[in-house]
């Protein structure tokens, strides 16, 4: 396994009461006795390298268990990574990724994949265990976590480990804890009783199923309609994948999800409040203050648009982008260049990985990298255009592959027409309508599938942004 450097590290297990338990690693002794079938213990400040050997003996009774040793335990950094499909997205489907699993050998990067476990109540453990990187574990693996802990481990040179805990499919929902949804009014009507109506809803479709089903069979006649899917419930996936690692420790979260709530207006506008609000869910359940949280917003997907158009899409991008700025230590991969209009699961991984690594460098261990593409500072109306400034400009706004795009502005109306733009010093641009006389809003990459070309000198994308707040029309 990995464990985390320079902070206190929980050691955990199950004994037989009133056992005394010893636990040896790194020139340190922690002891402690079992109580109610339970231990912890906590070794503090450990020191990245190894491998090397930890020893857990128990004490106290004649027919104590014999000592358990674990071999090659690392210590450096460790990342849980968590979100729905893309987030899963194996290696060995990955754009060009032969090469890259070929050379995955690495002992200094350890990997652990949660199994998917959807359950009622919380549970304690896993049945899985690590497993070294290389060649014959990285085909199955996430490919951006992969990529992320090629390209951390490579910057930091201390081992790196990446607990992957994720599900394709899923809603924000599911990976919370159901009693944390409890507490917050909003929720206990639109998250948890639409669910309970959604079951309802299940359970009626699934007697009708079976009813035609069964007589499909006496009647010897063919039965091709799919079985009803059980809607997924809030906390389920918290309790089965989430719950069981609370608790280790963390340097950091990586979270690529947002697809399975941004299918209307009503859930993207939800979603401004559930993303950070899973954030503050985990970081209070682990109880290590404001770890690090870094996010990967939607890669474009859909048909591009010939004119600006609403977006639920576009909305849950802005509420991923919007948490970066309202909660600390949270940083955004922005992937505008790596979609694919037809597939919901683009295949170039590598930039997703990279960018994360880079925020984790720049935001979790406060390296001079630039780790994030333009973000909108200000935007100021000067006649009949509106003058945008940016942050993380790394040196300077660069357009690529030819002449901004993007771009849309609106007058009083809030009828929104392409615009041009033009980059003016380091940090401006400035955004033009010939059919607005007045212009009092711009958009950028506000659609399902953005066409953007605004970049930093570090070769980072901006994030999408709006500067209206008009409500999402259905």
């Amino acid at each position: 396994m990995v464990l985390q450097q320079g902070i206190s590290v929980p050691i955990w297990g199950w004994g037989r009461d009133g056992d005394t338990i010893t636990v040896r690693f790194q020139n340190q002794t922690a002891s402690t006795h079992v109580k109610d079938g339970v231990w912890m213990v906590r070794l503090a400040g450990l020191k990245p390298g190894g491998p090397a050997t930890m020893t857990i003996s128990t004490g106290g009774n004649p027919s104590s268990a014999p000592a358990i040793t674990l071999q090659n335990v690392l210590v450096g950094e460790v990342w849980l990574a968590s979100g729905q499909s893309n987030m899963e997205f194996p290696l060995k489907n990955s754009q060009e990724s032969a090469a890259d699993i070929a050379g995955s050998a690495n002992p200094m990067i350890h990997l652990l994949h949660v199994p998917k476990a959807r359950l009622s109540s919380p549970t304690n453990d896993i049945g899985a265990g690590w497993t070294i990187c290389d060649s014959n574990t990285t085909p199955t693996f996430s490919a951006v976590e992969y990529y992320f802990a090629r390209d951390l481990q490579k910057a930091l040179h201390v081992p790196v480990g990446v607990i992957e805990s994720d599900w394709g499919g899923t809603p924000i929902e599911a990976w919370m804890q159901r009693d944390f949804l409890r507490m917050d009014q909003d929720y206990r009507i639109e998250v948890l009783g639409a669910w309970t109506i959604a079951q309802d809803s299940y359970e009626r479709s699934l007697i009708n199923y079976n009813e035609k089903k069964k007589a499909a069979q006496e009647s010897g006649a063919k039965f091709t309609q799919a079985a009803p899917r059980l809607p997924w419930a809030p906390g389920e996936l918290y309790n089965g994948m989430i719950s069981p690692l609370a608790g280790y420790a963390l340097k950091g979260v990586l979270w690529y999800q947002g697809e399975s709530n941004a299918g209307s207006a009503e859930d993207a506008k939800e979603y401004h409040k559930l993303m950070p609000d899973l954030i503050r869910n985990w970081r209070n359940v682990w109880g290590e203050g404001e770890f690090s949280f870094l996010l990967v917003q939607l890669a474009p997907f859909r048909a591009i648009q010939p004119m600006p158009s609403e977006s639920s899409w576009a909305y849950v991008r802005e509420a991923q982008l919007k948490t970066t700025q309202i909660l600390p230590n949270v940083g955004m991969a922005v992937i505008t260049d790596v979609g694919d209009q037809n597939n919901i699961h683009p295949t170039r991984k590598e930039p997703v990985g990279a960018r994360l690594a880079l925020a984790a460098r720049g935001i979790a261990y406060h390296q001079p990298v630039e780790y994030s593409g333009p973000v909108l500072k200000q935007a100021k109306t000067e006649g009949n255009q509106i003058v945008l400034t940016f942050d993380h400009v790394a040196g300077g706004l660069q357009a690529r592959g030819g002449d901004l795009s993007g771009f849309a502005i609106c007058g009083d109306d809030g009828k929104f027409v392409w615009a041009s733009a033009e980059i003016k010093g380091l940090n401006r641009v400035l955004v033009l309508g010939s059919e607005v006389d007045h212009p009092v809003a711009v958009r950028y990459g506000w659609a399902n599938y953005p066409v953007v070309n605004l970049y930093n000198k570090a070769g980072l994308p901006a994030s999408p942004f709006r500067t209206d707040d008009f409500e999402l029309r259905k």
